[in-house]
């Protein structure tokens, strides 16, 4: 099996320059996937749009895996404003071979989790506007969900996140919940890092659009759970509960994401499609609520059960007690994450047997 690790929003990975000065996945502690291989797993950090939605950035992860052009599909590219063609991986795929022996594992951290989950939808099957457009790239064709063994996300926003619905509710204000006045100069540093460059595309072919909780659920719909494919998720927690049903953040929380965690700490309230959001999305990690990193709205799920981990449905691993760059090794604070993916990627060996 081969492992492909993709990265959140703002990440990088090895097609690029900073991946060698500083790799997204082990961070300060070095270059996690070396560890792996190692260690006998085949893995690889795709590059995708730090900004870029989950469609954009499917097809993008597609063409590295395949060895092939970008090609982001006749209608969604004429849709959203932008070329359809892009960067050329055929002479630099990210895996050996693509063929019918190859086996994915697909793991995305924050965002990467909806570009893998698109992935596996488009390769089970495909889309039918790119379909009746001429010249469909085979990745709109479908037929290929044999490739996928496993999907797992960590700490991904796959039911949206409030730390932007929060911003679009007038119930609810923002500026009045006390933070520490220091938290408010990182907060706007970290905004000023995962806003998209306007550059003449849609609104709705970004990560921030993707991430709202409407456009996260009209996603879910779109994405089937697959009865062959092994799924897992890793939720994270960082935050404490007040009496008064607030939650705030631990000290051990990356001071970049303090601020956001206290907004989301505190908020409740209905999103612009009209969904309810109550105290139950309040725990977060900084920057993702906890509960919507456990499974999609709507999927099949069930707490871990490793003595009978089964296809077809979500198997929730348990949260862990860290910020939302723990699984990466941390910012600021160093973590050692080896040992973790030592026994998750093992985990997942064995459903092989």
């Amino acid at each position: 099996m081969q492992y492909i690790f993709v990265h959140g929003l703002s990440g990088w990975g090895s097609y690029d320059k900073r991946y060698r000065q500083m790799p997204y996945w082990g961070m300060r502690g070095g270059d996690l996937m070396a560890w792996l291989r190692a260690r006998g797993f085949d893995c690889y950090a795709a590059s995708v749009s730090p900004t870029g939605s989950a469609w954009d950035r499917a097809c993008e992860l597609y063409a590295q895996l395949a060895g092939a052009r970008v090609d982001y599909g006749r209608a969604h590219s004429h849709r959203c404003g932008h070329e359809r063609f892009g960067r050329d991986f055929s002479s630099c795929p990210l895996i050996p071979a693509w063929n019918e022996d190859t086996r994915l594992v697909l793991l995305g951290h924050s965002f990467g989790g909806a570009t893998v989950r698109l992935l596996s939808e488009l390769l089970a099957r495909g889309d039918a506007g790119e379909r009746a457009c001429a010249d469909p790239s085979p990745l709109f064709l479908g037929g290929l969900k044999n490739r996928i063994h496993s999907i797992v996300a960590l700490a991904s926003p796959m039911n949206g996140t409030t730390a932007y619905d929060l911003f679009r509710d007038p119930s609810f204000d923002p500026d009045a919940v006390i933070v520490p006045r220091w938290s408010k100069a990182l907060a706007r540093m970290m905004s000023a890092g995962t806003a998209p460059k306007m550059d003449g595309r849609a609104e709705s072919d970004y990560a921030n659009f993707d991430m709202h909780i409407d456009r996260a659920m009209d996603l879910n719909a779109r994405i089937a759970t697959l009865p062959s494919v092994f799924y897992f998720s890793v939720p994270c927690a960082a935050t404490v509960c007040r009496e008064d049903g607030t939650h705030v953040p631990k000290r051990e929380m990356e001071p970049l994401f303090v601020m956001r965690s206290y907004q989301i700490g505190a908020y409740k309230g209905t999103t612009v499609g009209g969904l309810s959001i109550d105290e139950s999305w309040r725990e977060n990690d900084g920057l993702v609520n906890t509960l919507s990193a456990m499974s999609p709205a709507g999927a099949p799920s069930r707490p871990l059960d490793r003595e009978d981990i089964r296809p077809g449905i979500w198997n929730i691993c348990p949260t862990v007690d860290g910020d939302h760059m723990w699984l990466q090794g941390g910012l600021t604070r160093k973590h050692d994450v080896r040992e973790f993916y030592l026994d998750l990627l093992k985990m997942i060996e064995n459903t092989l047997s």
